[in-house]
């Protein structure tokens, strides 16, 4: 989210940052807008004024008797009283209009991020590892763990339907022991991560502060009572109606645009979102306060499931575990103060690769374009760890700094020295348990189809040494 007043003192530097981002330019549109609505609030508050004002003067003309001016007075001060809730609702339709445009523009990329359009503009940064000589050709994690019995993609189906999975056994208890390993790293003494246990579901409030909200809603799972539901739908249609009556033309395809726009208009009490990612969650436990500046940086961590929608992947990785609706992951969050953000940026980047180090997995660390970074971020990190199987690297660590965008959609701020300023946060897989549940059978694979357990997770597997078909 951004400040319009930052908008309106440089409205060129606004601009070239959207450009960077493949957008037109909007500072002349939004600062028009806001313009609107501040004429507004000066109307109104001189409007408040000038019957407060009048209001005093009743009672100077009534003390010197004049009944024809303070009959006068009297009708002013009535017609203002009349007209200033029109006023008020004016300024506050402008207000309105002018945050949601600013709820639609992505974070500013910082300088040092390279220009792109797509994945074709990220920058490798650095590698770990080498790629592993088998005397086989290793097979893809989904034929491994369909051969041992142990992943079931139609029984996940039948209970769920496509994009889910079964685990059981052995590779069951392996992801297990990956998020429990993943937890301890992060807690250790050198990580310092405080690990919490956050809730699953989250209001509207709380998605949109992390920037969900509501640009990426068809990426997201909702839950709510099937009423709830029923009395949304009929409220977004009258609502759509009416507007459709105020332009007195009917339009079917409008009309249901309508109201698809009017349903992100009409809340409901007891509606939740499912979290995409403990970064909600997790991000959002400093919303709405004013933090000691002596309590930062904090950093948080949770293993926890996430779900999505995947709208915008439809036909991508549709065999095995690599985009699911429901998977496990472990989230990293800092919140800090601006000036140590790059720095925990790198730090966050290093703990998410210990994990991977300690598993022994190849991976690459890649700085992603302006094309491919996310809404929210202005720097982000990819960590890209090989799959044998595949034959390529795939994603399973972003690490992205959001600095003040997600602060200022959650009005999250510290107490500096100088004053009340909005914190930085900060996001990053430390990682993605299913995806490194991938890795490690691909890469830890025996030509006779059995995964060996890495070193590091020896102690979470129960003396399970290989993961095989019993």
């Amino acid at each position: 989210m951004y400040d319009i007043k930052w908008i309106r003192e440089h409205p060129d530097a606004f601009d070239r940052g959207l450009k960077r981002r493949g957008l037109d330019p909007l500072s002349k549109k939004l600062v028009a807008l806001d313009e609107k609505r501040r004429a507004a609030i000066t109307k109104f508050e001189q409007a408040q004024a000038r019957r407060n004002a009048a209001s005093k003067e009743i009672g100077d003309a009534k003390k010197a008797k004049d009944e024809a001016k303070a009959n006068k007075l009297m009708v002013e001060v009535a017609e203002l009283k009349t007209s200033l809730p029109a006023m008020e609702d004016e300024q506050k339709v402008f207000a309105a209009a002018l945050d949601k445009e600013l709820a639609q523009i992505p974070n500013m990329p910082l300088d040092e991020v390279p220009d792109g359009a797509d994945t074709s503009g990220n920058v490798e940064h650095h590698v770990f590892g080498k790629k592993r000589d088998y005397g086989f050709k290793p097979k893809q994690h989904f034929d491994l763990g369909e051969a041992l019995g142990q992943m079931d993609f139609e029984l996940a189906a039948k209970l769920s339907g496509a994009r889910f999975v079964v685990l059981q056994k052995g590779l069951a208890r392996l992801e297990r022991a990956l998020g429990q390993f993943m937890l301890d790293v992060h807690t250790g003494k050198e990580h310092g991560y405080t690990e919490v246990n956050p809730p699953l579901l989250v209001r509207d409030h709380v998605m949109f502060g992390t920037a969900q909200l509501p640009k990426f809603s068809d990426d997201q799972f909702a839950a709510s009572k099937q009423t709830d539901i029923q009395q949304r739908t009929l409220q977004a249609i009258k609502l759509a109606a009416s507007r459709s009556e105020e332009t007195q033309k009917f339009d079917q395809q409008k009309f249901f645009s309508a109201v698809g726009e009017a349903l992100t208009e009409v809340p409901l009490e007891d509606s939740f979102w499912l979290i995409p990612t403990a970064e909600v969650p997790l991000t959002n436990l400093v919303r709405d306060s004013i933090v000691e500046e002596a309590r930062l940086p904090m950093r948080l961590t949770a293993c926890t499931p996430c779900f999505r929608a995947e709208a915008g992947a439809a036909g991508k990785d549709t065999r095995g575990m690599i985009r699911q609706h429901q998977f496990t992951k472990v989230e990293l969050v800092s919140v800090t103060t601006p000036d140590k953000s790059k720095e925990e940026h790198e730090r966050m980047l290093a703990c998410a690769e210990e994990v991977l180090k300690k598993l022994d997995l190849h991976y690459r660390v890649v700085t992603l374009c302006t094309g491919d970074m996310g809404f929210a971020a202005q720097k982000t990190y990819d960590i890209e760890v090989w799959l044998p199987g595949q034959n390529a690297y795939r994603e399973i660590s972003s690490c992205s700094n959001c600095g003040e965008f997600q602060a200022r959609r959650m009005n999250a701020r510290y107490r500096a020295k100088d004053g009340v300023k909005h914190v930085h946060t900060l996001n990053g897989s430390g990682v993605a348990v299913g995806r490194a549940l991938i890795a490690v059978m691909e890469t830890y694979q025996q030509e006779n189809g059995s995964i060996a357990v890495p070193a590091a997770l020896a102690p979470y597997m129960g003396g399970l040494k290989v993961v095989e078909r019993t």
